[in-house]
């Protein structure tokens, strides 16, 4: 049973999260949207604010990592500010079967869109949860593995580059709403339904998706959330360890999206 769980569990994550997976399944350390979708990428949120006439000023790599999250920002999980090379995937090693696609698969990966003047990272773990008294073995299995992984992606433009990142999503939302498949490195992903879900509100501009995963028959729930701030753009790619086994759906840490924002003026 166990083998087949964190089988099952590396197959359903992310690209940009197998390698976490394979230790946190070995038991290494490391609230939310709806989970109803909303049929038709074509209906891509957008909350907050009117983009404004003039580009905002991008911010520099140093203004950037202070404004990333750390520990003291989070009220639960835990925060990594050096984020391992595993997961730190470059924009061009993402390789996709639909061009129209590649801005979703930079999400889902942990990338970013387009040509950014400067990126920083982070990641975040949700707390182990405690399974219920009397609980099976496997349902204690499951509930330690019941963990979401979020990586985090700031990435600031010059030039209105990060309002046309949020279009070049939006656009993708909707055209590759029946799926897409891609690859990093020897990774191979396979997505077979992309639906826009509720934004979060308090930006410029925001678009939520779920997106459901094709895990060696196992439909497995990986999502992902864009925000923008200006001429920043926040990226938040999920993945679930326990949901990657069992296919069940998982709440998107809304918390993190919210505390990230209010360190972007």
């Amino acid at each position: 049973m166990r083998s087949l769980v964190v089988r099952r569990t590396a197959l359903a994550a992310s690209a940009a999260a197998l390698a976490l997976l394979v230790t946190a399944c070995g038991g290494s350390s490391d609230g939310g949207s709806d989970s109803s979708d909303k049929a038709g990428g074509d209906k891509a949120a957008q909350a907050g604010k009117t983009p404004s006439a003039a580009p905002a000023k991008a911010l520099t790599a140093g203004e950037l990592e202070k404004a990333a999250l750390t520990q003291a920002d989070v009220k639960s999980g835990k925060v990594t500010t050096k984020v391992p090379a595993a997961e730190d995937i470059a924009q061009d090693k993402v390789r996709t079967d639909n061009p129209a696609c590649d801005p979703l698969a930079h999400l889902q990966a942990g990338s970013y869109v387009g040509k950014p003047s400067a990126t920083v990272k982070r990641s975040w773990l949700g707390d182990v949860q405690k399974p219920e008294a009397g609980a099976k073995p496997e349902e204690v299995m499951l509930a330690a593995l019941d963990r979401t992984k979020v990586i985090v992606t700031l990435a600031s433009y010059e030039d209105g580059g990060a309002e046309q990142a949020m279009k070049d999503l939006t656009k993708a939302a909707a055209a590759c709403s029946g799926g897409f498949g891609y690859a990093v490195n020897s990774d191979k992903v396979k997505i077979v339904k992309v639906a826009t879900t509720d934004a979060p509100q308090g930006a410029d501009e925001a678009l939520a998706v779920n997106e459901t995963m094709d895990a060696e028959g196992v439909k497995a729930p990986v999502k992902g959330v864009v925000v923008r701030k200006g001429a920043t753009l926040a990226y938040f790619s999920a993945v679930n360890l326990a949901s990657g086994a069992s296919g069940k759906d998982f709440a998107f840490p809304a918390e993190i999206v919210d505390a990230q924002l209010a360190k972007l003026k």
